[in-house]
């Protein structure tokens, strides 16, 4: 397995002005590998591609969502109106408020959102914070089980550990490590190939299984697990089948419905490189679609016009 990472060009007027390198694994329908990219065994922090693992501790503990409201509990949502709107309901459901989520204070992810929050005199608030919608989620489970509501992001915490377990059992690995992300709930570290395992464990999933119904909410509705302009919906509406979650620092982990499984990490964090980059990904396991041409090479603007694109150099 090769270790030497996949370059991605920044290109302005025709010249390489910037270069990020990735990690890519990918496996096909039979769990071959197609792709491997940098050092896929080493631990890697996935972020909020984590969060389909964490719904599915969540469901096998007694959460009791479905549709739309189980997508968001998968999201970093771009704090759209009915992303807030359902918060809300996850929260009243089990009788409780905004009050109760630990996460951070913060704007929409929405550029438009965070605008109309300040005109209407609005400031940061944990609700519109991109993971409320997972925290929502996490004191629901804790109400279902009786379990405190306060504390409940400690790593050491009834919820947190039955999440670990589930994590741990997907990805065939032991967390190499337990750190903190950016909404303060326990990160677990794993390997870029106990990642893509487990997502192909949760699309291969029988029909109404907790892992099924985590994958099913996400592909049925795909802008509740990110927003309506987001890269994410955009690739799940073109590619049915696809479950597809994107982590901060440039991290994605997607599964077609057949086992095809990847993913991937820009070593920098760069997100403008993270497209282009699951869209070769996704080409090299033979997922395509009209849809993401746009997608492969995002255009560099200069006086508010394309003069370049960030590109994959090769093909996988």
């Amino acid at each position: 397995m090769s270790v030497a990472p996949l370059i991605v060009e920044v290109v302005r007027s025709g010249f390489v002005e910037s270069v990020h390198h990735a990690r890519v694994f990918a496996i096909d329908a039979e769990a071959a590998t197609v792709a491997a990219y940098g050092d896929v065994a080493a631990a890697a922090s996935p972020r909020s591609s984590m969060k389909p693992l964490q719904a599915l501790g969540m469901l096998r503990a007694g959460l009791d969502l479905d549709g739309e409201l189980l997508a968001l509990s998968c999201a970093s949502h771009s704090g759209e109106d009915f992303h807030i709107e359902g918060v809300g309901k996850i929260l009243a459901g089990v009788g409780l408020d905004a009050g109760a989520l630990e996460c951070p204070e913060d704007l929409p992810l929405d550029t438009a959102a965070a605008h109309r929050v300040l005109r209407a005199g609005g400031a940061p608030a944990r609700i519109t914070m991109n993971c409320s919608g997972k925290h929502a989620a996490m004191l629901a489970t804790c109400v279902a089980n009786g379990w405190p509501t306060d504390g409940y992001l400690h790593p050491a915490h009834a919820l947190q550990r039955a999440i670990r377990a589930t994590a741990e059992e997907l990805t065939g690995e032991r967390v190499a490590a337990t750190g903190v992300d950016g909404c303060g709930a326990p990160l677990f570290f794993a390997s870029m190939a106990g990642i893509t395992r487990a997502y192909r464990a949760l699309t291969l999933a029988a029909p109404g299984t907790h892992e099924r119904r985590v994958v099913d909410a996400m592909r049925a509705h795909p802008e509740w697990t990110s927003g309506t302009t987001r890269a994410e919906a955009a690739l799940m509406r073109a590619i049915p089948g696809l479950v597809l979650k994107s982590g901060a620092e440039a991290f994605d982990a997607f599964a077609f419905e057949d086992g095809r499984a990847a993913t991937v990490k820009i070593e920098d964090g760069g997100q403008r490189a993270r497209v282009p980059v699951t869209v070769a990904t996704l080409r090299a396991l033979g997922l395509d679609a009209p849809e993401l041409n746009a997608l492969a090479t995002p255009p560099q603007l200069g006086g508010g016009r394309p003069v370049g694109e960030v590109r994959v150099r090769g093909r996988l």
